[in-house]
């Protein structure tokens, strides 16, 4: 059975979302991945799909996927790799043309190196060997944590004394929301300071309900936290970032945003919630989640790959074998 190699266009978006839905039944026991996801991925505005997407497929349709991404500008190069079970030397295919373009990258950022940032689940569908054999090792570990929900149980608490909410009502607050999440995540694992239009491309902001994006305030002190959740997962209703700046931690704002969350979702009849979370995180993040009652759905594991950084003309955009 012959394998074509590559680049992905924003048509094949359908596919690439049935592949990683294969993939989560594989690894999780059920597809998560929605559509709209994969679309915002492929249509963000600092990836190029012509040399920075690879699709892998045989006779029946895909059976890998990679891509590519900087968010650095510099030697920090994310990728994403998907692939069927038993379909490692495709995936072997992907991986080098993915290791071949992050070395490009690195270099025409001006990096010496390419310092590569592959998220795989801890019990993965690949063969991780692969990755060992090519110099990949595991350097962080992340869990995706879900919540169940119930209307009688949770409901939007009563405010902290001296804290106000409120959800991002106008470009203003957008910003406002914007200069926090940079600012609580500052020192985070893997962290890049991002722009303000940079910010709203990873978030896919066009699809955002701005009403479920909220700012916390603390009388004489201002703007001290920011909780970013979004209602268009058909899985879970999910947080994408929470952050309460240094000074302010340690008074239960984090506890009440997410209380303030779960009590708004269960009212919008959602029966669970989900969060990514570092387990290294510096703030104590995962004993917050696991306190207000949140459990492991899964984990992720970081692989690493480093590279020399090399100048290269474009590559070879589609191999058959």
């Amino acid at each position: 059975m012959s394998l074509t190699v590559r680049p992905a266009v924003l048509e094949d978006a359908p596919a690439v979302c049935a592949l990683m839905n294969a993939v989560d039944v594989v690894e999780i026991g059920r597809p998560e991945t929605d559509l709209h996801t994969v679309e915002a991925d492929m249509a963000h505005g600092e990836t190029d799909l012509a040399r920075d997407s690879w699709l892998a497929c045989d006779d029946n349709g895909p059976v890998a996927y990679g891509i590519v991404w900087s968010e650095s500008g510099g030697e920090d190069i994310g990728a994403d790799l998907y692939s069927l079970p038993g379909r490692d030397e495709a995936a072997a295919e992907v991986l080098e043309l993915m290791e071949t373009r992050a070395a490009g990258k690195a270099a025409a950022g001006g990096a010496a190196r390419a310092v590569v940032h592959l998220h795989l689940n801890a019990r993965p569908a690949l063969d991780t060997a692969l990755l060992e054999r090519r110099g990949w090792r595991t350097v962080r570990r992340y869990q995706v944590m879900t919540r169940p929900l119930s209307p009688a149980v949770d409901t939007v608490p009563e405010p902290l004394a001296g804290l106000t909410l409120r959800h991002c009502r106008d470009e203003d607050d957008r910003r406002i929301a914007h200069a926090l999440a940079q600012e609580t995540f500052a020192e985070h694992f893997d962290h890049h300071e991002r722009s303000y239009e940079q910010w709203l491309d990873d978030i896919d902001a066009a699809r955002i309900d701005w009403s479920l994006v909220w700012i916390a305030s603390v009388a004489g002190e201002g703007d001290v936290a920011v909780l970013l959740s979004r209602d268009d997962r058909e899985a879970m209703g999910w947080i994408r970032t929470i952050g309460v700046r240094a000074a302010a931690r340690g008074r239960g704002i984090g506890g009440h945003l997410l209380r303030h969350a779960f009590g708004t979702y269960a009212a919008r009849g959602r029966d669970s919630i989900g969060l990514g979370v570092d387990t290294e995180n510096a703030s104590k993040a995962l004993g917050l989640y696991e306190a207000h009652g949140m459990t492991l759905h899964y984990a992720v594991d970081t692989w690493e790959a480093v590279l020399p950084a090399v100048l290269q003309a474009d590559q070879e955009s589609t191999r058959v074998s």
